[in-house]
């Protein structure tokens, strides 16, 4: 059976959104309906998102701007300032994200196929809590929703910060969307820190050599965490292999709540096990099958 997918991304500040993407469209199992953008520039991640379509042959996947601003953060938007280079080139401009506020996309798309839009959301949750505040039915009308990010941050994961980026760049939209009652998967930091891509999955990439192939792979070899290291984490590439088999990672229910900007600790997820008579539609992954999904991520990125 085919899950049709809308994917919300930040693209172009971590390679991992660029990843996502790839493992997405080489998997037969997911059908992408449309692509919303994210926090900051818009508009160049969607140039980003419809560049990579270009170039992979995809016409006919609209690709939507969405909110530039948190709905509550007092944190200056996080821009890197390579977002876009090495991919975009001057031509690029002519390429424009189609008529249609992303958040306004996803109550409409939502709505007009109740229980078969699986939402991915791998970047800042406003997207989805503006959708939720223009039209909490969604919430019941996804067929699902899966999110990277937050942090669960137990006693043998101190390395980790106490708050992960996707939920601290908007911790008040996030307390909409995880207090919405939609049916969720969290994949966190926890564990997305525990799958890589190293110096020979980019190998392999590279080896293909289409034009598609050989801009993901520069792309990843620009990123400054894989030049440093050689590797670097599959964050939101994890997500998206959830939704493809959920087999891949340990799933628990929890109750969560995130703290909001006005809290002690903005972006703070805070999870523990439901009481007997508590109910909960938030699966959190606990442990994941590091080798399996690595060699699924490239072989599936690679054809």
């Amino acid at each position: 059976m085919t899950i049709s997918v809308i994917l919300d991304t930040d693209i172009g500040t971590d390679i991992d959104d660029c990843l996502a993407l790839a493992l997405l469209l080489g998997s037969p199992e997911l059908r992408l309906e449309a692509v919303t953008c994210v926090y900051g520039d818009v508009t160049l991640r969607s140039r980003m998102v419809m560049k990579l379509l270009k170039l992979r042959g995809i016409t006919d996947i609209p690709v939507y701007a969405g909110a530039k601003d948190p709905i509550g953060s007092s944190r200056p938007i996080y821009w890197e300032g390579h977002e876009g280079q090495g991919l975009l080139d001057a031509a690029d401009e002519a390429l424009q994200p189609a008529a249609g506020y992303a958040p306004d996309v996803i109550v409409e798309r939502v709505m007009g196929s109740p229980g078969k839009i699986h939402l991915i959301a791998i970047g800042p949750l406003t997207n989805i809590a503006l959708a939720l505040q223009k039209e909490p039915r969604i919430a019941q009308n996804l067929a699902h929703l899966t999110i990277m990010g937050g942090v669960a941050r137990s006693i043998n994961r101190l390395d980790l910060p106490i708050s992960e980026h996707n939920i601290v760049c908007d911790p008040d939209a996030a307390k909409i969307v995880f207090a919405s009652g939609a049916p969720i998967t969290l994949v966190p930091l926890d564990i997305t820190t525990q799958v890589d891509v190293t110096d020979e999955g980019l190998k392999r990439i590279q080896a293909v050599n289409t034009p598609f192939h050989a801009a993901v792979a520069d792309q990843l070899a620009r990123y400054p965490r894989f030049q440093r290291f050689g590797r670097t984490s599959l964050h939101d590439p994890l997500a998206i292999g959830v939704v493809i088999d959920p087999t891949f990672v340990t799933l628990q229910k929890v109750v969560m709540l995130v703290e909001g900007k006005d809290d002690p600790a903005p972006g703070v997820t805070l999870m523990r096990q439901p009481q007997s008579d508590e109910q909960s539609s938030i699966q959190l992954a606990t442990s994941v099958d590091t080798p399996r999904f690595e060699a699924f991520f490239v072989d599936r990125v690679v054809g």
